[in-house]
C-alpha cells in the first residue's frame, strides 16, 4: 500500500516529533501522535510529487490526527463530566513551572496560530505547502502567521489584546 521508504521515514521523525510536541504539550503523549501518524501514512499511499508535498502530506496526516484526538478527548471528558459532575482539571503547576517564558508565550496561542507557526518558521514550509497540510486557504495561513506574530508581540511587551465587551441588561 505505502510507498515510503524507510529513510523517507527516519528523515521525517524529528520534524513530526517536534509538531507533534508543540501541538500536545507532553512528550508521551507527542510519541503517541507520531506513531499514529505514521501508522496512518504507511496504510495509505503518499503522494506522488514527493519531492514538495511528502512533507506537507506528512505533517497534514499529523495535525488531522491531532485534531480528531483532541475532539474524542472533550466528548470522553464531556460524559464524564456529565456522570461524576467533576470539572476537567487544569495544567498542572509544575508543567506551567518548567516552560520559560517564550514557550509559555507561545503556549497560550490557539492551536490553529501555533499549527501555523510551526510549519512556516520551524519548519519552514511554503504557505502553499502549510496550506495543504492544514487542509485551509493559503490566506488564511498568511493571515493566521501575521496574526499569531502579532499576539507573540503584544504578550512579550506585556500588552493585552483589547477584548470586545457587550453590555448585558
Amino acid at each position: 500500500m505505502s510507498n515510503l521508504t524507510d529513510d523517507e521515514i527516519r528523515e521525517m521523525m524529528p520534524h513530526l516529533q517536534r509538531f507533534a510536541l508543540w501541538l500536545t504539550r507532553n512528550p508521551h503523549s507527542a510519541d503517541d501522535l507520531v506513531q499514529s501518524c505514521l501508522m496512518k501514512a504507511l496504510t495509505h499511499r503518499a503522494p506522488r510529487d514527493r519531492e514538495q508535498s511528502l512533507r506537507a502530506w506528512l505533517f497534514s496526516v499529523l495535525y488531522r490526527q491531532f485534531i480528531d484526538g483532541e475532539r474524542r478527548r472533550k466528548r470522553y471528558h464531556a460524559i464524564l463530566a456529565f456522570f461524576t459532575g467533576e470539572e476537567l482539571p487544569g495544567p498542572s503547576v509544575e508543567a506551567m513551572a518548567i516552560a520559560d517564558d517564550t514557550l509559555a508565550l507561545f503556549a497560550t496561542l490557539p492551536t490553529e496560530y501555533r499549527a501555523v507557526l510551526l510549519l512556516v518558521s520551524v519548519e519552514a514550509l511554503t504557505y502553499k505547502e502549510a496550506a495543504v497540510a492544514l487542509n485551509i486557504p493559503p490566506g488564511t495561513v498568511m493571515s493566521r502567521l501575521s496574526r499569531a506574530r502579532k499576539m507573540l508581540h503584544e504578550k512579550s511587551e506585556g500588552k493585552v489584546s483589547q477584548m470586545s465587551l457587550r453590555r448585558l441588561k
